[in-house]
């Protein structure tokens, strides 16, 4: 279990969503800030549309 909104746990969210990768990398090179970026275009767009 990792803690809320750090670097595993947002690596845990989005494959949860479908995404183990992002322009050929795997997300586990990306920094924080950038899976940050990610969930929130992802995941939360996702959550909020109905």
């Amino acid at each position: 279990m990792a803690h809320i909104y750090s670097k595993g746990w947002y690596i845990q969210q989005l494959k949860s969503a479908g995404i183990s990768k992002h322009q050929q990398r795997k997300l586990e090179t990306y920094k924080t800030y950038v899976l940050a970026n990610l969930y929130r275009i992802h995941v939360e767009a996702k959550k909020a549309a109905p």
